[in-house]
């Protein structure tokens, strides 16, 4: 590892503070490390890190290859990579061995927690409070408090920086109509993020609702039809979505998660961002075929002796209200899309799959509000360089990642463009490329190249097909 100067006192002004310590802004420290004359911290309100606990379901695995660890497709050689880490577990000839592309959940948690072990400037138990620029200082100011364990709080402190980058995550979602029954605990209506947290409890229903089509709702489908004995499983799993769809994995759809896509998509007006998000949802939300053949191939087992399985799987289902049958039972009112029908489903435990939101900032950022640029849409602008766009008087930049949804596209939550994104970042923030990145990353071309002169004998440039078609 390499050594860095001791830390600027918490009144010197940082060149780099991150608020939030998820896999993204772990994988910019860990990038940052090497980089001896750029001094940062990074602040997280949890007392270590820990990646989505409640949903380390035995045998669950990424949806992305082992090499988008932190560090990995931005420098290979990093001493935080995946491998660096089974190197250190003494665990590197067993995963040769099983020659495994697509690493378990469990595997990948416990390497980041490796990485926040074992790097320096982090800074758990501080929750980060308001953010302001100080025009006269021509700084920022973050307020945080100090948490313990307990989560009481313990002090009060304030640091400065030059730049911000704001990685606070995503925030399980929870639909309107069953709010009411998630803040009453007499029922289990649990989300999917506290799975493992309640799954005894859960087992212990005479009847069970799975809500959610996507790889969550999927995986924890499974494990509790694996639970369960046969004739007697006692499980709904309801989708708004129109099936049980798979996720797109193709080669070329993954393209997709390129930098070469990114690029492209944020380059677009921003009406066309806005029509071309919601119809990319198979990219990300659908389920990986390995789960998908998993869960047939349980439900087939169940059909030997010519008995079927007490389970239904309905897609198209909207859950419309929700209430409480006497103490201990939860009543679901359901609409069928296209048959424009209505049911009801009385059923002992709710396991909401329903996905995650993107953190609000405003809180947060309240100090920040006048400085910020907004869309159409009173969302912030954010540039190529994944910083929001702030009024020219402030003079310092501020980072996301994955809060870029909108001006970035379906790959700014995925976890193989985080190491892109970060160097991406540090690139920008230093004023020089001490991570060289590749200038072409995919083998389709998103759009057409109006800038260069693509000519064939005889024929001038084209820069649109009109001219092409009405040659023929």
């Amino acid at each position: 590892m390499t050594d860095r100067p001791a830390p600027a006192p918490a009144e010197q002004p940082r060149d780099l503070v991150g608020i939030g310590i998820g896999p993204f802004n772990l994988s910019l420290a860990a990038l940052a490390h090497p980089l001896t004359d750029l001094d940062t911290a990074f602040y997280d309100q949890r007392p270590a890190f820990h990646w989505h606990p409640g949903l380390l379901i035995d045998g669950t695995t990424l949806q992305v290859p082992f090499l988008a660890d932190l560090v990995t497709l931005a420098d290979p050689a990093s001493p935080w990579s995946f491998l660096n880490h089974l190197r250190a577990q003494d665990r590197l000839f067993p995963f040769y061995f099983a020659e495994r592309f697509h690493i378990t959940r469990t595997d990948y948690d416990a390497y980041c927690r490796w990485v926040a072990e074992n790097l320096p400037g982090l800074h758990f138990g501080h929750q980060a409070d308001a953010v302001r620029w100080n025009p006269e200082r021509r700084l920022f100011e973050v307020d945080f408090t100090q948490i313990d364990r307990d989560g009481e709080a313990e002090a009060l402190g304030r640091t400065y920086a030059r730049n911000l980058v704001l990685g606070v995550g995503t925030a399980p979602y929870v639909p309107e109509p069953l709010k009411p029954l998630v803040e009453t605990p007499t029922v289990p209506v649990i989300h999917s993020a506290d799975y493992l947290d309640h799954r005894a409890r859960i087992l212990d229903a005479e009847h069970i609702t799975v809500i959610g089509s996507g790889q969550s709702g999927a995986e924890v489908f499974l494990d509790l039809l694996r639970a369960r004995p046969a004739g007697a499983e006692r499980i709904h799993w309801l989708a708004r979505t129109e099936a049980f769809a798979p996720m797109e994995y193709s080669k070329l759809g993954l393209e997709h998660f390129t930098p070469d896509y990114t690029r492209y998509f944020h380059a677009l007006p921003e009406s066309a961002r806005n029509e071309l998000l919601p119809g990319q949802w198979q990219l990300h939300k659908g389920i990986d075929a390995d789960t998908m053949a998993a869960i047939h191939d349980e439900l087939y087992r169940r059909t030997h002796g010519g008995a079927w399985p007490d389970v239904v799987l309905t897609p198209g289902v909207s859950v419309r209200t929700a209430g409480r049958v006497a103490a201990t039972k939860v009543e679901l009112h359901l609409e069928h899309t296209r048959q424009q029908t209505r049911t009801r489903l009385t059923t002992d435990a709710v396991v909401l799959a329903t996905g995650y939101r993107e953190r609000p900032l405003d809180r947060l950022l309240a100090g920040l509000d006048p400085y910020i640029r907004r869309d159409s849409r009173t969302r912030p602008r954010i540039d190529a360089h994944h910083r929001l766009v702030l009024d020219e008087s402030v003079a310092g930049s501020v980072y996301v990642q994955n809060a870029e949804r909108h001006t970035h596209g379906v790959g700014a939550p995925d976890l193989g463009l985080a190491a892109w994104r970060s160097a991406t970042i540090l690139n920008h923030l230093t004023g020089r490329n001490p991570y060289p990145l590749p200038s072409r990353t995919a083998f389709t071309t998103f759009g057409l190249d109006t800038t260069k002169a693509r000519t064939r004998a005889g024929t001038p440039p084209v820069t649109s097909l009109v001219p092409l078609i009405e040659q023929r």
